[in-house]
């Protein structure tokens, strides 16, 4: 599958290391962001202006890096992509992290419209622990 548009969609986010540009251009105004109990700052976010304001912008701070790194893709012919991957971060104590997740996306008329994230929330806690 690899001349899936929806994963071209989607890979195109995580190579650009979401890109202000990049992402401007392909999330849905009626992004749904739902991230795993759990997982620092979980909950469910609705547009791309509140994942950035209400989750990164709490958690980032914690962080000297922080970043998703996609391994595999994987679409279906309904507009779903599931990505295999792991976060790689560092914080400001000097600990890191490598983190397992799954994202979910759902594509809608061209658009990123809904993520579903799993992740191994463990491992990300233990490291902010400082």
């Amino acid at each position: 599958m690899s001349d899936n548009p929806n994963i071209a969609l989607v890979r195109r986010l995580y190579d650009s290391g979401m890109a202000p540009e990049v992402t401007t251009e392909i999330m849905s105004p009626d992004l749904v962001w739902d991230i795993t109990p759990g997982f620092p700052n979980s909950g469910v976010y609705h547009g791309w202006d509140s994942v950035g304001r209400d989750f990164f912008g709490p958690i980032m701070p914690s962080y000297k890096t922080f970043g998703a790194r996609a391994e595999q893709f994987f679409g279906d012919e309904e507009g779903h992509v599931f990505v295999l991957g792991h976060y790689h971060a560092e914080t400001k104590t000097g600990n890191t992290a490598d983190v397992r997740f799954i994202h979910f996306w759902t594509v809608a008329d061209g658009k990123l419209a809904h993520l579903i994230q799993a992740a191994d929330s463990h491992v990300l806690q233990e490291a902010l622990k400082g």
